[in-house]
């Protein structure tokens, strides 16, 4: 029954125009533009692709797990499909679970897609070829999908639809800006700096960079942020989700 529910769920999405514009659309015409056109100052050696290609697998991890998922289950909570599912054989644990995998699977083709794209472009990935740096990038993904599915879940679970599509697509636009995706963190003051450093976006990408860029090894700090709010969002969601 998850298996099945998974796939309803990836077959749904995939037929989502607007869904597809987030999820899969933005990021790589974000990686294309800014690889190509001088518009923002870098950090670090290599090409700007090699900058920007880690923060925008970064984005793409967040527009799924996160914006993605909080609009969709924020909708199917107001039209009563979530209450009708949560009465039907597939128990509730399934059902999140199933939405779980759906996003795991669009993430496997995001990540396809733009590594792709970012190696036609030039990108010269660093530290995939040592253990450490492979299981950094392996643990970095599957934390950040953990920390921005439970705040998606929180907000689809406790705002009305109407505010959840909107205060999603503006917390998307916000960590564009400010979570270390295209601008680097150096640009902005020290004690706002600071403070999105501990942003789960931020540590997403500037850990992605530590591994992809620079060919470092496991990044304990930004695994620990990502931890944090894996556990807060995920236990937020399991205790104040209203499926109706």
């Amino acid at each position: 029954m998850v298996l099945a529910q998974t796939a309803f769920e990836t077959r749904m999405l995939l037929r989502n125009g607007e869904q597809l514009l987030l999820t899969v659309v933005i990021p790589t015409v974000l990686l294309v533009l800014f690889s190509a056109v001088d518009i923002v100052a870098v950090d670090g050696p290599g090409k700007r692709v090699d900058f920007l290609a880690p923060g925008l697998l970064a984005l793409a991890v967040m527009s799924t797990a996160f914006t993605g998922q909080a609009i969709a289950t924020g909708f199917e909570r107001r039209y009563g499909v979530l209450k009708r599912l949560g009465a039907s054989p597939l128990p509730r644990w399934g059902l999140l679970t199933a939405k779980t995998g759906c996003v795991l699977v669009t993430e496997a083709l995001q990540v396809a897609l733009l590594s792709a794209v970012a190696l036609a472009l030039g990108w010269s990935p660093h530290g995939l070829a040592t253990p450490q740096g492979a299981l950094g990038v392996a643990a970095l993904l599957v934390l950040g999908t953990a920390a921005f599915s439970g705040l998606g879940l929180l907000m689809a679970g406790t705002l009305r639809a109407e505010a959840t599509l909107a205060a999603a697509n503006l917390v998307f636009i916000l960590l564009l800006l400010a979570g270390g995706v295209i601008v680097p963190l150096s640009k902005f003051p020290a004690g706002v700096r600071q403070a999105l450093e501990l942003l789960p976006i931020n540590a997403l990408s500037d850990g992605l960079r530590s591994v992809l860029q620079h060919g470092g090894g496991v990044p304990w700090g930004d695994l620990g942020v990502l931890g944090v709010w894996s556990v807060l969002g995920l236990t937020a969601a399991a205790r104040f989700f209203r499926w109706e």
